[in-house]
């Protein structure tokens, strides 16, 4: 027992003791992301991390760091805690995965107006069970209480993610090529970016959170918006086993119009098949209440796409049904064409 107390910080607005019980009920969670390789201990000054790297010629570190951003003004709004650690997580690991590297570990930062042990301990939750879904390791993270920084009821969330890929396997857009075919994997909703328009279109249109729709098929809207982001490396990892995937992009703030580019050589573009895009009704939702036109909603939102891979023609098909075997939606969308016009939606 940590015998750690001080009256003094406490009347300052930092309880030391509370930091104590909310790292004895992370540790459930933090048991359930165990791999090999990760340390079972949890409160010391480091977390550590012994990668495999057998059959590996060059190993090569990728990292990646992220938050959640204002979505977790909706989680204040509807006191629900469980789901934003899980975005945290996919908004790094998403992003290493489309290097091609297997992600290892995470640790996440919580910094937050008053330490509430159950909260913290059910936003870490999150962040474990993002974990698990991507198969890396939660191996430490930090919690900081910030009095008169910000609100009692109020935290942030961001996080920082290791992968690793064998240096002739990193993907890189220089092998793509007229023709390739562009597979988009479906989101699960918003995901984690966009949220400050969001929350602009709620309040001009006077909408609740608690507000159903007949689109969200009679769902409270703050839960529909609250779904977490989906995480796709298992289902990328087990493609790029069996197929030649040449770029991947991961379709965060900027849309289609910033990202989809990122994943292409210079003189090529990409272009979407507008009708064959499974565009999710949150979107047509958001639209509609904001009277954002389409363009801008492209240029801000995954639009129902939250990762797009690009495979030679031939093998698209296949990737297609392996991607579903894997657990994820994917369709072809659209293909590579030779134009400087980076990104056509038609």
């Amino acid at each position: 027992m940590n015998e750690s107390k001080s009256d003094f910080y406490a009347s300052a607005g930092v309880d030391i003791t509370a930091g104590y019980k909310a790292v004895e009920l992370m540790r459930q969670h933090v048991k359930r992301t165990l791999i090999p390789g990760a340390d079972d201990d949890i409160g010391g000054f480091g977390g550590t991390f012994v990668p495999n790297i057998s059959g590996m010629k060059e190993p090569v570190l990728v990292s990646g760091t992220d938050g959640v951003g204002t979505k977790v003004k909706l989680a204040f709004e509807l006191d629900r805690h469980d789901t934003v650690g899980i975005d945290c997580v996919a908004m790094c690991v998403n992003d290493i995965i489309c290097c091609g590297a297997k992600p290892l570990f995470f640790l996440d930062y919580i910094a937050c107006g008053r330490n509430i042990p159950e909260k913290i301990a059910s936003i870490v939750g999150g962040v474990a069970e993002g974990c698990v879904q991507s198969g890396c390791a939660l191996i430490g993270g930090e919690t900081a209480e910030h009095p008169g920084l910000m609100p009692e009821n109020e935290y942030d969330l961001a996080g920082f993610a290791v992968g690793i890929v064998d240096r002739e396997k990193v993907l890189k857009p220089d092998s793509v090529a007229e023709g390739d075919a562009i597979i988009a994997l479906r989101s699960s909703g918003v995901h984690s970016n966009g949220f400050s328009l969001v929350r602009k279109i709620l309040a001009e249109s006077r909408t609740a959170l608690t507000d159903r729709f007949d689109e969200l098929g009679g769902e409270r809207i703050g839960d529909v918006l609250l779904t977490p982001t989906r995480l796709y490396v298992k289902p990328v990892l087990a493609l790029l086993e069996q197929v030649r995937v040449k770029s991947v992009a991961h379709i965060t703030g900027g849309g289609f119009y910033e990202n989809i580019p990122r994943a292409l050589p210079e003189g090529l573009g990409a272009r979407i098949n507008r009708e064959s895009l499974q565009i999710l009704p949150i979107f047509n939702l958001l639209a509609r209440l904001g009277n954002v036109p389409e363009r801008e909603m492209f240029n801000v939102y995954n639009m129902g796409v939250g990762m797009t891979v690009i495979v030679p023609p031939e093998e698209a098909e296949r990737a297609v049904e392996l991607l579903k075997s894997a657990g994820a939606d994917a369709y072809v969308c659209g293909s590579v064409v030779r134009s400087e016009t980076r990104m056509e939606i038609c």
